[in-house]
């Protein structure tokens, strides 16, 4: 058996209100697209073909480099869009797994098994279905003698077919031959014109062929045709993930408040606390403690390190390292083992040595901190100046004082310190202290000198 691929991805989503295409709505950080892509994982096709239609080209973009994206116009209906997708099948394919680019909670594994299922009983279709308590808008599974002998819109239902709580899920599997054949005889003698793939069920039960389904859970029977509906597909998503994780020996405090994307690592030992969420390539490792409310993008946390209430993008957080509250880490931020960035402290393209601190209320831009160095408050590394960016050097055991403003590019060497208060344009050799302010004159009866001149003012 050489199984192939066609994930039906045409649509406009009128329902959606939005000038984005529907299958390029995202859950938990990937498309709907993507996730119809990724279900298809265990079945290792042969050949993976996406059908597209409106805003066509954006859809394509998106596509990996082993897919194929075919275009269907004018949009004829679900069966035509099959049609299509078969062209661009590889030739060697025999199998057929047909789905739609809007069911992002169909596991893979349910789809190995419709296919198995499929190949065990040599049919030419089976049908994925599941069991609605309320089946309304769904086309029904009409079975006799236990097989499928047709699938009958809702809209074409009489009231014995409406009873009906089995409906199909739209994913269907094909013997690849007997569909080409069924297609041709597929008309648009129904109320939207269209031709319909479920007529391909009949057409291949009157052809005396065998048609089967197999019944899913009914939470993988959930397409997205609007935004509540992608709501409910997220949630079922962040909980299928958060109990993954949670099974795998991670502390998740509070599951229903932490959003964990499915490209993300966690190990064994770490906690996340509420009003998280780790996103890309982010990584958690063992003994670490990330929340509550922390957004992390593509960044590392390491062992047993500690983060909270952060924004991190592209960030590297070491060893025992400790981030926040209220910090933010841009593309390029490094803290080494036991560093610290504090609260109210930004930090971008630097890198903070092995137990140096930035406490708080600081900017730390293009600089490179040695080790065990403590940044004062309200201290900035200015590294722009207004055409391009400088760096700054900060070596080991330094103490910049508080409201240090380092315009870079300069220098502070190893065992220097800066004087609170100081712009500092000037490298400060090892050990040296670098001040740069003026001296302090206090003016002798300013007060009485501004409550007589306002007195004035006001006559």
């Amino acid at each position: 058996m050489r199984v192939g691929v066609v994930i039906l991805a045409a649509g406009k989503g009128t329902r959606m209100k939005s000038d984005l295409p529907k299958v390029l709505h995202e859950v938990c950080g990937r498309t709907l697209l993507d996730w119809a892509l990724s279900e298809t994982a265990l079945l290792a096709s042969q050949s993976t073909v996406v059908v597209v239609g409106h805003q066509a080209d954006t859809v394509t973009e998106t596509c990996p480099d082993d897919v194929t994206a075919v275009v269907q116009e004018p949009q004829l209906g679900t069966g035509h869009a099959v049609q299509v997708g078969i062209t661009a099948l590889d030739p060697s394919v025999d199998t057929v797994v047909v789905l739609p680019g809007d069911m992002p909670l169909i596991r893979p594994s349910s789809l190995r098994t419709l296919v198995d299922s499929h190949a065990s009983a040599g049919s030419a279709a089976t049908i994925m279905s599941v069991n609605l308590d309320d089946p309304t808008g769904y086309g029904r599974i009409v079975r006799s003698d236990g097989s499928v002998s047709a699938i009958v819109e809702h809209r074409d239902a009489n009231d014995e077919e409406l009873s009906i709580r089995e409906v199909n899920t739209s994913v269907y599997v094909f013997d690849r031959q007997q569909l080409v054949d069924a297609l041709t005889r597929v008309t648009t003698d129904n109320d939207q014109g269209e031709y319909y793939l479920t007529d391909v069920v009949g057409i291949l039960v009157e052809a005396g062929a065998s048609v089967e389904a197999v019944s899913v859970p009914e939470d993988e029977g959930l397409g997205v045709n609007d935004h509540s509906q992608l709501a409910t597909a997220t949630a079922e998503i962040v909980a299928r993930i958060n109990h993954h994780w949670m099974v795998e020996g991670v502390s998740i405090t509070d599951p229903a408040r932490t959003i964990i994307e499915p490209s993300v690592a966690l190990a064994p030992g770490s906690t996340i606390h509420p009003d998280t969420w780790l996103k890309g390539e982010t990584s958690v490792a063992s003994g670490a403690v990330v929340g509550p409310q922390v957004d992390a993008v593509d960044s590392s946390i390491g062992t047993g390190a500690t983060v909270r209430y952060a924004v991190m993008h592209e960030a590297t957080i070491g060893d025992r390292a400790i981030v926040g509250p209220y910090t933010y880490l841009r593309p390029g931020a490094v803290l080494e083992e036991g560093a610290k960035a504090g609260a109210f402290v930004e930090i971008k393209g630097s890198t903070v040595g092995k137990g140096s601190k930035v406490p708080h209320l600081s900017y730390i831009g293009d600089t490179d901190i040695g080790e065990k160095s403590n940044i004062g408050a309200a201290t900035v590394t200015v590294n722009y100046d207004g055409f391009r960016k400088h760096r700054t050097k900060i070596g080991s055991r330094v103490r910049i004082g508080s409201d240090t403003m380092l315009i870079a590019p300069v220098e502070v060497g190893d065992d220097a310190a800066t004087g609170a208060g100081s712009v500092i344009t000037k490298d400060v050799p090892d050990g040296a202290l670098g001040i740069a302010r003026s001296d302090q004159r206090n003016i002798d009866g300013y007060a009485e000198k501004r409550r007589k001149r306002a007195e004035e003012e006001t006559d």
